[in-house]
């Protein structure tokens, strides 16, 4: 017999839905070398971001608590990769 499942959310976690919603307003990238993820120092961009959180956040949470954790992911995060050699300022 055939059982079906749950269909499970597609982000599991609000660090993952706050990632999420940083990538589509274009507020973060991904090193294209390494896959860490940078700040684009964009404040529009960022503003856009916690917009969303406020007006649509994941369901079970608050506008509150979305908007903490789209700033809790800015602040773990650089604007530059770990892995990529420094630029030399001269």
């Amino acid at each position: 017999m055939l059982m079906s499942r749950e269909r499970r959310p597609a982000i599991r976690t609000l660090r993952g839905w706050a990632i999420s919603v940083l990538n589509e307003a274009e507020a973060i990238s991904e090193c294209g070398e390494h896959g860490w993820m940078r700040d684009r120092g964009d404040p529009h961009a960022h503003e856009r971001a916690f917009d969303v959180a406020r007006q649509y956040p994941p369901e079970g949470y608050s506008p509150e608590a979305a908007a903490v954790a789209i700033a809790e992911v800015l602040e773990s995060i650089g604007d530059t990769c770990p892995e990529c050699p420094a630029e030399e300022i001269v």
